[in-house]
């Protein structure tokens, strides 16, 4: 049914019998019972009180719950009810008012109303409300998981070593709360109540790049490459599933290079193993361990790129792959991380590959700068730092003859400078970083257990002198001919 408006005329005579009359307007709400003919939408409130016609339109929007609401989320649907999304009835007021009804105004008014109702009934809307809230809910539930980060046009290079370049994809991102406005609005405005579609709010991403673009990445901005010959077999394999896990980066301009977000997680399920790394001044085993290796041999390819560095940190003690200063560690468990941006204008491709015990990086690009220009680092010590004494721990769960050692660390303060040449002229020279490298001196576990009080004392007499040299040559004498003698470790190259 149509709703429509009601307006009151009379006629003038019946309006001056009326105040002739001093005929009293009733007061609001003063009716028992709906009269016949009154409408809440299709719902007929004829002749019900209060309560029975607030129960009949709760029903029929109650109805309205199964209604079903297609969410177009970018040409993904989602289906859910007008319940899902918090549906009630807003106006409640039209019952008191369907009540008052042919009971206000003076008595040509009440007249007129009730005399219309003869011929044509009249009809209240009912306004629907519903939960935001809920609109919320289901968005961010059933909606947003569509969501999906534009690609980028790519690169890589293939068996042949030749690259391949790969198409990019649209991405698009769900406007939470524009959404919510879109089916709010929809919803209480002209909807008829019938099953209906929404289109969501999303913002589209374009893909960065082209083919075009990334053909023209043929110079090598900057390259390095260090050993790794004298490393263990599983430090070996870390140095290499690292390399794999950066190899075919594809920087944009402004894009920032985490390294370590790159190579993380340090587990066995992505590619790790056990091996040498320091921690707290100390060498110890864990996964990942000869990581650092790669992000070293990065660092100095950035440098060669002169690409901007946001984040570099030395390691605690000295590494042996580069000189000093030249280092860059990374490590969860002490927040260091290796980080860099491309500041030029035009995307980088990072190259990194692992071949008879070396690992190298070479970042390709656009060659913008002068053909005389030339760019050298130099490392610079500052200070040096020897050990002088060794650390000696007596271990009595072992026997007299038992003794591991580590190797010394000599501890340095350390700079890095880089100098700039145009055309073989030096032209600028200034410090990139300074590195604190602590001094770790030569350490040793001795067993001491024996059942001999005078070997005993003996061997406590040896650990008590601080020599690592002389404990070695009183195990000799005491187990003669073959003392129980690990090997010194040799840290330098099994380490970050």
């Amino acid at each position: 049914m149509k709703n429509r408006k009601r307006t009151v005329g009379a006629a003038i005579g019946l309006l001056a019998l009326s105040l002739c009359c001093g005929v009293p307007v009733r007061a609001a709400g003063s009716g028992d019972i709906i009269k016949s003919g009154i409408y809440a939408e299709n719902v007929d409130l004829s002749g019900k009180n209060a309560a029975e016609a607030q129960a009949a339109v709760e029903q029929y929007v109650n109805g309205l719950r199964n209604v079903e609401i297609t969410l177009d989320v970018g040409g993904e649907t989602v289906k859910v009810t007008a319940g899902e999304l918090g549906i009630s009835w807003a106006n409640r007021d039209i019952i008191e008012d369907a009540l008052d009804f042919g009971s206000r105004g003076n008595v040509i008014e009440r007249y007129k109303q009730i005399k219309d109702l003869e011929h044509e009934p009249y009809v209240y809307d009912i306004a629907l409300d519903f939960d935001v809230e809920a609109i919320n809910d289901i968005l961010v539930q059933k909606c947003m998981k569509y969501d999906q980060k534009a690609v980028n046009v790519s690169m890589r290079k293939n068996a042949a070593g030749e690259f391949e370049y790969i198409d990019g994809q649209e991405g698009r991102t769900l406007d939470v709360e524009a959404s919510i406005d879109k089916i709010y609005e929809t919803l209480t405005g002209d909807w008829d109540t019938r099953p209906c579609t929404i289109s969501l709010a999303v913002a589209i991403q374009k893909p960065q790049g082209s083919v075009e673009e990334l053909a023209q990445l043929t110079d090598v901005l900057g390259s390095f490459t260090t050993s790794y010959s004298t490393s263990s077999s599983s430090r070996c394999k870390n140095v290499e599933n690292g390399c794999n896990l950066i190899n075919g980066t594809l920087l944009y301009p402004g894009d920032e290079f985490s390294t370590y977000n790159t190579v993380a997680p340090f587990s066995k399920a992505n590619g790790y193993y056990m091996a040498g790394s320091y921690m707290n001044g100390k060498v110890v085993d864990s996964l990942g361990g000869g990581i650092c290796q790669v992000s070293t041999t990065l660092y100095n390819a950035v440098l060669e790129a002169e690409l901007e560095v946001t984040e570099r940190h030395n390691h605690s003690m000295i590494v042996t792959y580069v000189d000093p200063s030249a280092d860059a560690a990374i490590a969860e468990s002490a927040g260091k991380d290796f980080r860099f941006v491309n500041n030029l204008k035009y995307p980088i491709y990072i190259e990194g590959y692992t071949e008879g015990k070396k690992v190298t990086f070479n970042i390709y690009g656009v060659e913008t700068r002068d053909a005389g220009h030339s760019v050298t680092y130099e490392s610079k010590v500052i200070k040096e730092i020897n050990p002088t004494t060794d650390n000696i721990y007596a271990d009595a769960g072992r026997p007299i003859g038992y003794i591991v050692t580590s190797g010394a660390h000599t501890g340095y303060n350390a700079q890095l400078w880089k100098i700039v040449k145009e055309n073989g002229k030096e032209v600028s020279r200034e410090m990139v970083n300074s590195s604190n490298y602590k001094m770790s001196p030569r350490s040793a576990t001795v067993g001491v257990a024996t059942d001999d009080p005078n070997a005993y004392n003996e061997i406590m007499a040896a650990i008590g002198t601080g020599s690592i040299d002389h404990v070695r040559a009183v195990i000799g004498g005491l187990t003669a001919p073959s003392p129980q003698v690990v090997p010194e470790e040799d840290d330098d190259d099994d380490d970050d």
